[in-house]
């Protein structure tokens, strides 16, 4: 099954590219998605055709001369993180499945999908197993952070923000974590706002690989290339309808959350915070 560019819908026919500029190769003949590509260039675990296809960089290139973008300019994440303008690290860790017994949330990348990351209460490790992935007794994540998926997912590039009181999770390490550095002009909904562009997003076809039967990005993911406002004021008004949205959804968490632990009455799960967590250890204890 493929998609109709022109109506959107499914069809059965066979949208094999590659057998087209195969075949159109031995009639001497050119398409626009045949690249030339030095023999040099050809990495060793890299010789994968859509690797070398432009036409998504090309597309972002072209929207970034437009008037839309004027104040903006371009870069890769790893420029930016050269330059400590984000900062980019994975998840901690993935414990086996006989210590998932305990307090601490465990997120694996099914569990970050439509813009949150979902706690699935009864996936637990113990404090002391997720201090141990944590190298400390914190996990280092920061509220607003925004994680996806790095393999064995369909949503690989595909960002969710960690949200106030879900700080203290451990992820698994198949996960990539960006925020704002230290040199950054924006916040973390700036950069969900770039990050969820679609001349950005559509860079993410060209990097992720089939490992077996399973995606995978690997550090690829650092080619992509994503508008950096020039000042501060550009970029918070570009992004205020994401930090607007997630800063209003946390405020309802939060007082949802607070009556819930006041009243003790309902049987309903919103999110776990630190406090929480300390709160089930100390009742265990006691």
């Amino acid at each position: 099954m493929t998609t109709d560019p022109e109506t959107g819908e499914s069809v059965t026919a066979i949208n094999d590219v590659l057998l087209s500029d195969a075949l159109a190769l031995q009639r001497g003949e050119r398409t626009s998605t045949m690249r030339d590509i030095p023999a040099s260039d050809v990495l060793p675990r890299t010789r994968v055709p859509v690797y070398y296809d432009r036409r998504y960089h090309e597309r972002f290139i072209a929207e970034m001369q437009t008037e839309r973008f004027q104040g903006f300019r371009s870069a890769t994440l790893a420029e930016l993180a050269k330059s400590g303008i984000i900062t980019i690290r994975g998840g901690h860790g993935s414990p086996s499945s006989g210590q998932r017994i305990g307090n601490v949330p465990y997120i694996k990348v099914s569990d970050l999908r439509a813009g949150f990351v979902n706690i699935n209460p009864t996936n637990r490790v113990p404090r002391s197993i997720a201090e141990e992935f944590w190298k400390g007794p914190s996990s280092r994540l920061q509220a607003f952070d925004i994680l996806c998926p790095e393999r064995t997912s369909k949503n690989i590039g595909d960002f969710c923000v960690l949200m106030p009181g879900q700080e203290q999770l451990l992820l698994t390490k198949e996960i990539i974590v960006i925020r704002p550095g230290e040199r950054a002009e924006f916040d973390s909904f700036y950069l969900l706002w770039a990050m969820t562009l679609k001349i950005v997003r559509e860079q993410w076809k060209r990097v992720i690989f089939m490992q077996t039967n399973r995606e995978d990005v690997g550090d690829r993911f650092l080619e992509i290339e994503i508008p950096v406002p020039n000042d501060p004021v550009t970029a918070a008004k570009v992004s205020q309808p994401f930090r607007s949205y997630y800063q209003t959804v946390a405020k309802a968490r939060t007082s949802l959350g607070q009556y819930l632990a006041d009243s003790g009455d309902h049987h309903f799960f919103v999110s776990d915070s630190e406090g929480d967590i300390e709160t089930q250890e100390e009742e265990e204890i006691a």
